[in-house]
């Protein structure tokens, strides 16, 4: 199967992950179930996604095959697994056509529909984005948006998820793009809103009414405001913000990347960063609001780190240089992402076969690991089902195994913007807990498990003012 070669036009990339899958003879080998007919197991996954894990490996072991959402899939579990197929170092798996056929439609040529030189070459051209410039930049955008918000919101009660949405969607428009908030910032935020919501919808053709349709135009205009708006900012020579960084983005031989690559890439961060941040954010808030003990320890680092309050009694901003001396806070968001992490499951495809746990995987199998069944083992936690950040002291990092823990994934596709979503948790706990105690108000809530977990009820939370 063939890979992109750097630099190859956008308009011949290859849409072959619909061919090639192996015959239900090639996998009689590999333990699993079939599930009912046409839909396979689909809504028994989409019921309890964790659980339906858990049963499988039980009942075949760490290698097995489920039918689902349209075909076979042989899912690999285990730190093991993670590390074989994140680190990859024989080449043997496809990002592109693991993640194509869930969001090419919407999010095509993203870095993570990429794979082995294209993948490289864009990935290096874009890091200059999240460079130390680039990146103090950012850090003054989050810490001035997120306390006026805080100072929004105010004390009492709060449904966290639907906010902190809104405004990451809002942070975004001034880091990533570089625009006020205000009418044109909404206006951009809803086309990601659909086609976000889009990337996910079962009706997967762009019918009058449905998601899928309003993801598709969303995605019209954004091709369309993100192509003037890369031939305006090279005309004008660019900004501080993350796009006009990938616009004026060169690739190693001094060329400028594409304009219609260079708007891919756009499209496919601000959805990548959208609605995990959104997701993480929410998973340490809830975590903490069950946890005071744990919420005072880093108010107090906080403090220690920031100086305190000011003299109008508002918490000081967070400085880019001081980001890294807020150790228990980045302990405890990294166990927030252990517990819930963001992308729970990783899909890939199988350009070549290979041999793992017994069994021989063909050529063109769809294959998955789990990141979030191997972040709740009792092999590599001490208390799998507890917060305790603790788990991420400098001595327990180092007794574990490196692949035990991939909420940003691994590997050449490491997520790109990690230290980025580190900088805003941090400025965002930074800006809030000094203003608030956050107490869980009606009870802890039901997660919805995939494709993105958020809590169903929104988590209503009471914010009590200091």
């Amino acid at each position: 199967m063939a890979t992109l070669a750097p630099h190859q036009p956008a308009e011949i990339a290859p849409t072959h992950w619909t061919e090639g899958n192996p015959s239900p003879d090639e996998l009689a080998h590999i333990p699993g179930e079939g599930g009912w007919p046409v839909v396979g197991n689909t809504f028994k996954m989409l019921a309890d996604p964790h659980g339906f894990t858990r049963r499988a490996v039980e009942k075949y072991g760490r290698v097995y095959k489920n039918k689902a959402f349209g075909g076979w899939n042989i899912a690999l579990i285990g730190a093991d697994a993670n590390e074989l197929v994140l680190f990859d170092r024989q080449k043997l798996f496809s990002s592109e056509q693991g993640w194509g056929p869930i969001l090419d439609q919407l999010f095509p040529r993203g870095l993570m529909l990429m794979d082995f030189d294209h993948h490289r070459v864009d990935r290096r051209a874009l890091s200059i984005a999240f460079k130390p410039g680039p990146m103090r930049h950012y850090s003054g955008s989050l810490n001035r948006g997120i306390a006026k918000r805080m100072d929004e919101w105010g004390a009492g009660n709060l449904q966290f998820y639907p906010a902190i949405k809104e405004l990451t969607l809002d942070l975004a428009a001034d880091s990533f793009i570089g625009i006020p908030w205000g009418p044109e910032a909404d206006r951009i935020n809803e086309a990601f809103v659909y086609m976000v919501q889009a990337s996910v919808a079962p009706v997967r053709k762009p019918l009058p009414f449905t998601l899928m349709r309003k993801g598709v135009k969303g995605r019209e205009f954004l091709v369309d405001y993100f192509t003037k708006e890369t031939h305006r900012r090279r005309a004008e020579g660019g900004g501080q913000d993350m796009f006009s960084q990938f616009a004026t983005a060169e690739y190693e031989d001094g060329s400028l990347m594409p304009v219609d690559e260079v708007v891919d890439h756009m499209n496919f961060l601000m959805m990548a960063a959208h609605d995990t941040i959104t997701s993480s954010a929410t998973s340490l808030v809830w975590l903490l609001a069950k946890n005071p003990e744990w919420q005072e320890k880093l108010r107090q680092e906080i403090a220690s780190v920031t100086g305190g309050l000011d003299a109008s009694g508002k918490p000081r901003d967070l400085a880019y240089e001081d980001l890294g001396k807020l150790e228990l806070t980045e302990m405890a968001f990294k166990e927030a992402l252990r517990m819930v992490p963001p992308v729970p499951s990783t899909p890939r495809r199988a350009l070549r076969s290979f041999e793992y746990g017994g069994y021989r995987i063909p050529a063109g199998a769809h294959v998955g690991i789990n990141a979030h069944f191997v972040h709740h083992e009792e092999e590599h936690w001490e208390t799998p089902h507890e917060f305790n950040p603790m788990h991420f002291t400098p001595e327990a990092v180092k007794a574990r195994h490196k692949y035990a823990w991939i909420p940003f994934g691994g590997g050449a596709h490491m997520c790109l913007g990690l230290h980025f979503a580190y900088m805003q948790v941090k400025v965002l706990m930074a800006q809030m807990l000094p203003r608030y105690r956050i107490e869980l108000a009606g009870g802890d809530p039901d997660w919805q498990a995939w494709p993105i977990p958020k809590p169903k009820d929104g988590l209503k939370v009471v914010l009590k003012k200091i």
